[in-house]
């Protein structure tokens, strides 16, 4: 019984690690200039409060993520921002 939730649970684990390169590479491709631009636009035309002040920090997060080459959490912290943006 317990060698089979071992084997299920190393099963799981080869899948996730498996996918997860390919579900980076199809967010790294929002997280360009003209994506963040249009975000950034967004949010700035929301009303000043809780909501763009957590927009402008996941912004700033993206943007560091990006200096740093990490593609999917610059793109994560943006969708967050869009996120933010569209609750307006």
């Amino acid at each position: 019984m317990i060698n089979k939730l071992l084997g299920a649970a190393a099963t799981a684990a080869i899948v996730v690690f498996a996918v997860a390169p390919a579900s980076a590479a199809k967010h790294a491709m929002g997280c360009g200039g003209e994506n963040q631009a249009n975000v950034e636009n967004m949010v700035e035309a929301m009303a000043d409060g809780d909501n763009k002040t957590m927009a402008r920090k996941e912004i700033v997060e993206a943007q560091n993520a990006l200096l740093s080459g990490q593609m999917g959490a610059c793109s994560m912290h943006l969708a967050k921002a869009e996120h933010m943006g569209a609750m307006k």
